[in-house]
């Protein structure tokens, strides 16, 4: 699964002590690193990305952040009407967090690929962003976007390619039925039309 000569052990090690790794998403291969200083730092440093373009956080399941963020009590049935992993949640943290990892607004997709699933299981939330520099189009064979990136640890697959991710952002509002207000800030791969018309009509 990892890279020859590595195994749990080592990508634990590597993963505390601020190293990426590359790993297949049902979209685009991920870059992870853990939600910590060292980490990120290197992230940020790795893509050449602004740290004022905050990166998502990928999960198991939406248990792996209770702790982390507010969960409107519909989140589940909404994801679950559209494909698994394609809709990536702005949500309100409950603690501010790392002004990279959205600060007061923590974005965070359930993975549903086999592999990035095992790895958020067994190392906790990891960053989901594209495994790629920033402006770069990215590679679809995590091994080659390793490479280019020059990060030794990655998890082998191939990726679909395309769209990313569709990023929705979900604010407490008193004045909306559900309590939250809903605005799809960028359109991936579930189309702006299909999540309004959920919102609007989730029956």
């Amino acid at each position: 699964m990892f890279r020859i000569g590595s195994g749990r052990d080592s990508m634990r090690d590597h993963l505390e002590s601020g190293g990426l790794v590359v790993y297949p998403t049902s979209t685009l291969p991920g870059l992870g690193c853990l939600p910590i200083t060292s980490g990120l730092d290197n992230l940020y440093s790795t893509k050449n990305r602004p740290e004022t373009m905050p990166v998502s956080l990928g999960v198991s399941s939406m248990r792996q952040v209770e702790a982390i963020v507010e969960i409107p009590d519909f989140l589940d049935e909404f994801l679950s009407a559209f494909t698994k992993g394609g809709i990536t949640t702005i949500l309100p943290a409950i603690e501010t967090m790392d002004p990279r990892l959205g600060g007061d607004n923590v974005a965070i997709r359930v993975f549903s690929h086999p592999a990035a699933i095992s790895l958020a299981e067994e190392y906790g939330p990891i960053t989901a962003t594209s495994a790629n520099e920033s402006g770069v189009a990215p590679e679809c064979n995590t091994e080659i976007a390793a490479q280019i990136l020059g990060i030794e640890y990655f998890v082998a697959g191939m990726c679909p390619n395309g769209l990313g991710s569709t990023f929705v952002s979900l604010e407490k509002s008193d004045d909306e039925i559900r309590g939250w207000r809903l605005t799809v800030m960028r359109e991936g791969v579930i189309p702006r039309a299909d999540v309004m018309r959920w919102w609007t009509n989730p029956t």
